[in-house]
């Protein structure tokens, strides 16, 4: 089933403003499903006795506790066991979902949107993101479709007496997630100062205390959560603060996180950003030197930079494109049964050692490299070399309505005319909010705002655009 036919679930989860596109009552009924389901004969169960266990964590928005006790609320009410996580990455949900057993993991976060948005996200056994099939049957029942759930009656059926569902503290799962990413350094940090921005989210405590047990001096931003300044001026949406960190206390590099931690961009020792495939890049160079980069081939999507294709076709990699979101990348390296995986916005998949992106487990390997190298990060850096970009997000009313706009598509053409080979033009709906992504690729960035602005005027000519 393909992702335009949901309605609230998009590439990354159900988001929205907390309690306008996304409400308490939802996140009630998303759990009465999930402990329903999983004793169910739709998820193959064949004992009706069966008592399914979900795991939930959260980010640090002020919303995602209400939420938490929704969805707990809603997992113990059909009979189910909700253990709680408290907060923790993205990632952190998806170690433990697959290690400890579960039937399935739930993350509340909006990632890198702001404090007043937030999310739910479905994790499967595995650790991977549910099917969009199972995914539908949820909406169903948000919509009170039950008889796509081959249920007659009013609602679910409620447990009672014994069957209730219990909520269970499971802080204990954290912390050997902790201890896992503490466990994938070989390197001791003690000569490393390194700054770490964890976005006022979901890192904040994770990755301070995985870097101060490798013996890094750490350096500190980002780390005073409140509920409401999640991604706000820091984090890998606001990087030139890192930047500024790096540069005035002289530090040997900086890693960015975003709300939820799948996210990781980092800052070199002159304080300059190192993007998604540039990291990529890195990484693919030292799993291909210990042999590792399987089918010799790096997953991306369609908005990785011409550049970093180029270069990694120097070094002898081959690069297979996917479309914009995490899970295409994931399906690809599946698929073709790859290693290494990633988006230019810092979302790197290790198949190895995860199912997802994993921010603070990318800044572990970076920083692995930088001590078995004893090279800088911008040394690393050095073979690749990335053609100016520009992006330009419009908030626009209907995206598919824009795509298929003739004066938009004249606009595109135009611009592609003009730049010829020298670059490309890339339109595309955002999966997580009403935004058209503008992205220009060319010899300057001057152009490639020039280009974008084109595009732009005829988005918002078209009527398109929300002011």
């Amino acid at each position: 089933m393909a992702d335009k036919t949901l309605k609230y679930f998009g590439t990354d989860g159900f988001r929205g403003e907390a309690n306008v596109g996304l409400t308490s009552m939802q996140a009630y009924r998303v759990g009465r499903f999930l402990g329903w389901y999983f004793a169910s004969p739709l998820s193959g169960k064949a004992e009706s006795s069966y008592r399914p266990r979900i795991v939930i964590g959260k980010d640090t928005r002020r919303s995602s506790y209400m939420l938490e006790y929704s969805i707990a609320a809603g997992i113990t009410a059909s009979g189910a066991d909700a253990y709680m996580l408290h907060v923790i990455t993205t990632p952190g949900v998806s170690y433990v979902t697959r290690s400890d057993g579960f039937d399935c993991g739930i993350m509340i976060t909006a990632s890198h949107n702001p404090f007043s948005d937030n999310g739910i996200k479905v994790i499967n056994r595995f650790g991977e993101k549910l099917d969009d099939d199972t995914t539908a049957l949820i909406e169903a029942y948000i919509d009170g479709n039950l008889s796509l759930l081959s249920v007659y009656e009013d609602d679910l059926p409620l447990a009672t007496g014994e069957r209730l569902g219990r909520i269970v503290d499971y802080v204990s799962g954290r912390n050997r997630y902790t201890g896992y990413l503490i466990s994938l350094a070989s390197s001791s940090y003690k000569n490393l100062r390194i700054g770490l921005d964890c976005a006022n989210g979901a890192a904040w405590s994770i990755a301070r205390n995985v870097f101060t047990s490798l013996g890094a001096e750490l350096h500190l931003m980002g780390c005073e959560p409140d509920g409401l300044n999640v991604n706000r001026n820091c984090g890998s949406t606001h990087i030139e603060g890192l930047c500024r960190l790096v540069r005035e206390r002289h530090l040997d590099l900086g890693f960015a996180f975003d709300g939820d931690s799948d996210r990781c961009l980092a800052v070199d020792e002159k304080g300059r950003v190192v993007d998604g495939d540039k990291i990529m890049y890195i990484l693919a160079k030292r799993l291909k030197g210990r042999g590792m980069l399987t089918g010799n081939t790096v997953a991306c999507t369609v908005m990785s930079n011409s550049g970093f294709f180029k270069s990694l076709q120097v070094a002898g990699i081959e690069v297979c494109e996917t479309a914009v979101g995490d899970r295409f990348v994931y399906e690809c390296m599946q698929e073709k049964d790859l290693a290494l995986g990633g988006e230019q916005s810092g979302h790197i998949i290790m198949r190895k050692y995860a199912t997802t992106g994993d921010g603070i487990l990318t800044a572990i390997m970076i920083a692995e490299e930088i001590c078995d190298t004893k090279q800088s990060l911008s040394q690393l850096c050095e073979g690749v070399s990335l053609y100016p970009q520009y992006v330009k997000n419009l908030k626009v009313r209907d995206k598919d309505a824009v795509l298929e706009d003739d004066g938009v598509q004249e606009a595109v053409k135009d611009v592609m005319e003009k730049i010829g080979d020298r670059g490309r033009v890339l339109l595309r709906k955002s999966g997580t909010e009403s935004v058209i992504r503008v992205m220009t690729e060319c010899e300057t960035e001057e152009l490639c705002h020039t280009y974008a602005r084109e595009i732009a005027k005829a988005i918002a000519n078209g009527g398109h655009c929300i002011d």
